[in-house]
Formats: C-alpha cells, sequence, structure tokens
C-alpha cells in the first residue's frame, strides 16, 4: 500500500521554475488554495537541494530544463537528502523518455503545462496521499516506446558534444580517452540512426534520453 505523506499542517511548496513569469503565476495560483503555502522559489536547478534543506518542503514542483541542472538530476538528490520530499515534475516537454527517467529517479509524478493548475492542485494532494501521478497520454507513449537504447557513458558522451565540444574536450571533460570517447559517440550515433553526433544528441533529447 502507498504510503501517506500528508502533512498536518498547510502543504509546504517549492518551486522551480527558470521562467520567472511562468514562477510568479503559478505561486500566485498555487497560494490561493487554502492549504497551500509556496516557501521556496527557485530559478535554477543547481539551486535546488539547497533551497529545500532549508525551506523543508512537503513537495516540490520541477521543471525539467533548468539552468545549472536538470530537474531530473535534482529529483534523484532530493530522494537522498530531503526524503520526506515528494516530487512533481511539471515541464512543458511530455517525452517518454523524460517520464522514465522521472520515475526512475524517484518522482512521484509528471504532468505537462498545459493542464489546469485546478488538476495540478489535485496531483499534489495525490502525491501527499501516497499516489503516483502521471500524465495519461504521456504514460499511453512511454509504454510504447520502450526505454533509452543509450548506455550511462554514451548519455555523458553526448551531453559534452554541446557548444562544438571536440573530442578531446570532451575526453578531459569525462576523464576518458579520446578512442573511448569516439568508441562511445560511434555507438549513440548507431543506436539513435543518425549521422552525426550533433544529429545523435538532438534525436536523443527528442526522445527524452538525455
Amino acid at each position: 500500500m502507498p504510503q501517506d505523506h500528508r502533512p498536518t499542517g498547510s502543504v509546504r511548496i517549492l518551486l522551480a521554475e527558470d521562467q520567472g513569469m511562468m514562477r510568479s503565476a503559478l505561486a500566485l495560483l498555487l497560494g490561493m488554495e487554502p492549504d497551500f503555502e509556496v516557501v521556496a522559489q527557485v530559478a535554477a536547478g543547481d539551486e535546488i537541494v539547497d533551497a529545500a534543506l532549508l525551506a523543508r518542503p512537503d513537495v516540490a514542483l520541477l521543471d525539467i530544463e533548468l539552468p545549472g541542472r536538470s530537474g531530473l538530476d535534482a529529483a534523484a538528490d532530493l530522494r537522498t537528502e530531503v526524503p520526506d520530499c515528494r516530487v512533481l515534475i511539471l515541464t512543458t516537454f511530455g517525452r517518454p523518455g523524460y517520464l522514465r527517467r522521472a520515475m526512475e529517479a524517484g518522482a512521484s509524478g509528471f504532468l505537462v503545462k498545459d493542464g489546469p493548475v485546478g488538476d495540478l492542485a489535485k496531483a499534489i494532494r495525490q502525491v501527499l496521499g501516497g499516489e503516483t501521478v502521471i500524465d495519461p497520454a504521456l504514460a499511453a507513449a512511454a509504454l510504447g516506446a520502450g526505454p533509452s537504447p543509450l548506455t550511462p557513458r554514451e548519455r555523458d558522451a553526448l551531453n559534452a558534444s554541446v557548444d562544438g565540444a571536440t573530442v578531446s574536450d570532451i575526453a578531459a571533460k569525462l576523464s576518458l580517452s579520446e578512442s573511448t570517447v569516439r568508441n562511445y559517440l560511434s555507438s549513440a550515433i548507431g543506436k539513435t540512426g543518425t549521422r552525426n553526433r550533433t544529429e545523435a544528441m538532438r534525436a536523443a533529447r527528442r526522445q527524452g534520453w538525455l
């Protein structure tokens, strides 16, 4: 049976959203719920864990693509650092690969931003009640898409390929030999059915594998 994490007082919420207008609007709308209190707001992924340790929220609403660090990576750390905090991913990018990674990171829910705020409030209460809440259309797509074919090291190599990084740059960043990096990139290109690492990176991002 799912464990009930519902707090006895008001629900303390942390918001992680890099768009200031969206973050302010969410804080305002959630603050209108009689039992909700937004106790922390951050604009970058690398600020999430520190803010949660300070504010001790009951629920963290995390975007995925944030400056500094992915909300998915932060979700995994919250599970360790602030285990009583439920994580709800709220994103524009409803990609099957993102959903799988969110669940692996310990998230309790995954919603896209185009839904009504009433559904979000309901989802917050559901995850506090021990339920897992997932956008139905995205759940169906994830089941059909299957898991990511990329290994963790192949993902690292593709992620390190941004901004025109050379193989030498990637090798230095990942503390690997250049030949090993070439092997990882070649394997990732083959698995994504693309012609080069730039195309492979784009294809993997479209699927939510990065």
